[in-house]
């Protein structure tokens, strides 16, 4: 019995002795089987040994001005790449030498490297960035070296290089990726470029081109032997394709150039097209401070600055849009039947009643319509507003008329962004009903928020809304969306930038409106604008500031019939619209329109460059990468 439970008892033993032993067999399969045919890590190494592939970066497409003028272009620059799995007796004092650094850079840079967490996808065995940016001379010193530094090789590629100091937030920049860009997309690899700000980033995909691939043959000893199979599998890189933008470069350096010393923005569109001629964002920089090595040392100047020269103004600056606002209340009252162009109300040195005054400058009262557009009168558009407002025949409740007035501000594009080509629009500030009864607790009136109806209270604008209601004037009722790229090489623009917006108000009544800006300019608030060249149609605007001196508004275009050109100029402290805003209004209207300023208005631009409101700094760059 004894022997039987014995000899049972060694049976079982070596059924699960075999099964360990099939159980381990069947664990290496396994493993081999991963590594073999599932794991990319082990084909790399093993590749590794005999084949290097080169990464081709293509050359990103070139910027041009809407005359041909080139903008932006690249030149060559070099990348030292580092295999960490072949670095064997490097003599790390002697390539410090060579580069420039020191040991305590060179050793930190390594760790950065081979850390997971900031390096995500590191393999020894495959090429990492070591330093980057380097010039032909930099590289030269290196390359003389290189057989001493086995491990370390040169990746050529392209930067960028702006030719003109002008446009910075336009065109934007280019920088290293980002850990986001890493996950978000898969075509960027660490130590990639990516566009950062501008055109740049809105038009990444286009601009970049495909990456191409070189695979080398090594010896045993690592070694070039030359391209694997003559390059048969070599993937040539794809360039970028070519952007052409719809500004002016030599209207943009005058608009930059009046703004020195002065906080603001000036844009100008094209009405017909919605092409941005011009966007000014005043302080501003040199884009090619944003270029080489000294980037983020620059980066950091500029956004230390309380004037914030980042700050692109035109898009993201959000402000009173003051007496240029009543021509789209004008629009409204005319097409709700609140007034005709006949109508004349009362201002008495401004808008008085129950208590309640908003006060106005001196002028001739009664006044109808286009006098009152011409004189900037604010007692006649209150008088439209709280008519509107109390029209319980049309309007069931003051809410009603609210959302009313709501639909017709949205139709002439604000409170939203427009959904311009360039990152980081702001939408402004257009009130609802809603807000309004949290903001009363549901009780209010037309002359609670009487200020709303000269572009004042809680009503904000971006300079781009303000110069695209210039243009939506001059059109006589439509826009098409504001953009800053006329034509992308072998690609059709969205459709978002072909298309027009007609508002809610008819063409007939645009007609009206545009008398009223014509008569500002013949003899009204907008004189300084007057030329005998072609007819100028304006609207100033001195938007209160609680915060200092007013603001100085101008929005305008021209000629009358036919127009060009539409814009806003935005001058922050500046005070009466008529003391900024139109005379560098009407220089931009005559540079664009005739090409030229002439001898006398070049005068008058000397002037106006030289008034500061503020200390100009200037930040330039070299323009070599360095």
């Amino acid at each position: 019995m004894k022997d039987n439970q014995k000899n049972y008892q060694l049976k079982k033993r070596k059924y699960v002795i075999g099964g360990i032993a099939v159980a381990i067999i069947l664990v290496y399969i396994a493993r081999l089987f991963f590594l073999q045919l599932m794991s990319e890590d082990f084909k790399q190494n093993a590749d590794s040994n005999a084949f290097l592939k080169r990464v081709q970066f293509p050359a990103r497409g070139t910027i041009v001005d809407r005359n041909g003028k080139l903008l932006v272009y690249n030149q060559p620059a070099y990348d030292i790449m580092v295999v960490m799995a072949e670095q064997v007796g490097i003599d790390t004092a002697d390539i410090c030498r060579t580069l420039g650094i020191t040991p305590v850079q060179y050793e930190r840079r390594m760790a950065e490297i081979k850390d997971k967490r900031r390096n995500p996808g590191y393999s020894s065995y495959t090429q990492q960035l070591f330093m980057n940016q380097l010039s032909a001379d930099e590289i030269s010193s290196f390359q003389e070296k290189m057989f001493l530094f086995p491990g370390f090789y040169v990746q050529k590629r392209t930067i960028r290089q702006y030719q003109y100091p002008y446009a910075a937030h336009v065109l934007g920049d280019v920088g290293e990726v980002g850990p986001e860009d890493l996950e978000c997309d898969d075509y960027y690899r660490r130590g990639d470029y990516i566009g950062t700000q501008g055109v740049e980033r809105s038009y990444e995909t286009a601009l970049r081109g495909v990456k191409g691939t070189e695979i080398m043959l090594r010896d045993a000893r690592g070694r070039i032997k030359g391209h694997y199979q003559n390059g048969k599998f070599d993937q040539p890189p794809v360039p970028g394709r070519n952007l052409t933008l719809s500004l002016d470069v030599e209207l943009q350096a005058l608009g930059e150039r009046l703004m020195t010393g002065k906080k603001g923005s000036i844009v100008a569109i094209e009405p017909a097209t919605g092409e941005v001629l011009c966007m000014v964002s005043s302080p501003t920089y040199d884009p090619r401070m944003t270029v080489g090595r000294q980037r983020g040392k620059n980066h950091l100047l500029l956004s230390r600055d309380a004037n914030k020269p980042l700050l692109n103004r035109a898009i993201m600056g959000q402000y009173p849009p003051g007496s240029t606002f009543k021509t789209s209340q004008a629009l409204t009252f005319l097409q709700e039947g609140i007034i005709t162009p006949a109508t004349a109300y009362p201002c008495s040195h401004g808008f008085h009643y129950r208590g309640l005054t908003v006060g106005c400058h001196g002028h001739g009262s009664p006044l109808p319509l286009i006098p009152a557009i011409g004189t900037s009168c604010n007692g006649y558009f209150c008088w439209g507003l709280y008519n509107m407002f109390g029209n319980r025949k049309k309007y069931p409740t003051v809410g009603d008329a609210m959302t009313r007035w709501k639909d017709y501000m949205v139709s002439m594009g604000f409170g939203y962004r427009l959904g311009i080509d360039l990152p980081g629009e702001k939408r402004g500030l257009i009130p609802n009903a809603a807000f309004y009864d949290n903001a009363y607790r549901g009780s209010w009136n037309a002359l609670t928020i009487i200020s709303i109806s000269i572009g004042q209270g809680e009503v904000n604008l971006t300079p781009l809304q303000i110069a695209n209601l210039g243009a939506t004037i001059a059109n006589r009722g439509y826009y098409i969306v504001p953009h800053v790229v006329k034509d992308i090489q072998g690609e059709q623009l969205d459709t978002l930038y072909t298309k027009k917006h007609r508002t809610m108000v008819d063409p007939k009544n645009y007609e009206v409106v545009v008398q009223g800006m014509r008569k500002a300019v013949l003899d009204g608030t907008c004189r300084r604008a007057n030329t005998s060249m072609y007819e100028v149609c304006g609207k100033t605007g001195t938007a209160q500031n609680p915060h200092g001196q007013d603001h100085s508004v101008f929005m305008g275009f021209a000629p009358m019939e036919h127009p060009q050109i539409a814009i806003c100029v935005y001058v922050e402290n500046g005070l009466w619209g008529a003391t900024y805003g139109v005379p560098i209004g009407a220089l931009m209207m005559e540079q664009f329109i005739n090409g030229k300023l002439s001898p006398e208005s070049e005068e008058q631009a000397k002037i106006y460059s030289n008034k500061y409101l503020i200390t100009p700094i200037h930040y330039v760059a070299n323009p070599n990468i360095q």
